[in-house]
């Protein structure tokens, strides 16, 4: 087992992917010549080639029809955006066209489309380029939604959503790309819509995906010096969501926090409240907490931007309320 960033991997499953299947190709605002913003398909144009790797004019709209389009006619595009943030000005070829192909044409048509690219905060970029939008995009039948944490699941996920046969969106970090972890030498996929249990505990679930799960790592040590044993689930698949491995936890543990990017108002973290309280709430001995964003705009400020942001601290007050300690 070899140790590579998140930015390898990714690159590793398009390369694998483009390898395999002839009718897969990657076009984007410097996704060729540049090698990606974030380095991503460092190597992919010298190996496939201009009419594989595509570089784009800044015009996500009209990119992203290209691609639903061109997936009728038998290819399978990945198109990445250089921050979901930039997705909204393309967003109706999204929600409108790739979502609604197959149903609008009573499943004449498939759309095994990809959108790929960072979302959530990257430090001081503004309220304009720190927005998660993973929330949005499952509020959409017809896509899945993938959040991935760590390099293992991202090319095996990624992998996966390639292979699909309805349109993905597959979302990154700009703060993750240069994170390491370790990934097999040989080819490996893992399943759509299957939660990880990253850590087993006994005292309080905690359930994150993305980025920020790595704050729940870090008080899941600190409270461990405490004698306080949390389990964390990552929940690594939005949409379609594994119902099933978080009610399992709760059943066990008999408390739950969610920790989530993202503002407060219509948030996963919501809607995973909403099923744990319909499915198993006389497992609850405490209400559930979840924790998310300030419910502002991202502030540019390091100083705010650090209050804005939900960290380790907040994981380990929400789980001593919920312990009731």
């Amino acid at each position: 087992m070899r140790t590579i960033q998140f930015r390898e991997a990714v690159c590793e499953a398009m390369s694998e992917e483009m390898r395999r299947d002839a009718s897969v190709y990657l076009m984007g605002e410097e996704v060729a010549e540049y090698n990606g913003a974030y380095k991503a398909s460092k190597g992919m144009l010298d190996e496939f080639g201009p009419d594989r790797v595509i570089d784009t004019p800044i015009a996500e709209l009209g990119f992203g029809g290209i691609g639903v389009g061109s997936t009728m006619t038998g290819c399978r595009p990945i198109v990445e955006y250089m921050t979901f943030n930039f997705s909204l000005v393309g967003i109706d070829q999204i929600i409108n066209n790739a979502a609604k192909i197959r149903q609008m044409s009573g499943g004449q048509f498939s759309c095994p489309i990809v959108f790929r690219g960072p979302t959530g905060s990257a430090g001081q970029l503004g309220a304009t380029h720190s927005q998660a939008f993973e929330n949005w995009f499952a509020n959409t039948p017809g896509l899945k939604v993938i959040v991935p944490s760590n390099p293992y699941d991202a090319k095996g996920l990624l992998k996966a959503a390639i292979r699909d046969n309805d349109p993905v969106i597959f979302m990154e970090s700009e703060q993750m790309y240069g994170d390491k972890g370790e990934v097999p030498e040989g080819e490996y996929l893992i399943p759509i819509g299957v939660a990880d249990i990253k850590r087993e505990g006994s005292d309080v679930t905690i359930v994150s995906f993305g980025k920020i799960i790595k704050e729940a790592y870090k008080a899941a040590d600190a409270l461990e010096e405490e004698g306080i044993s949390c389990e964390i689930i990552d929940l690594r698949t939005v949409r379609p969501m594994d119902h099933k491995t978080i009610m399992d936890s709760v059943k066990k543990t008999n408390r739950l926090v969610i920790l989530e990017e993202a503002w407060p108002f219509s948030s996963v973290a919501t809607e995973i409240t909403y099923q744990v309280q319909e499915q198993v709430f006389d497992y609850l001995d405490a209400p559930i907490i979840k924790i998310n964003t300030a419910d502002t705009p991202a502030p540019y400020s390091p100083v705010l931007l650090e209050e804005w942001l939900p960290n380790s601290k907040d994981v380990i007050k929400a789980v001593k309320k919920v312990l009731y300690k």
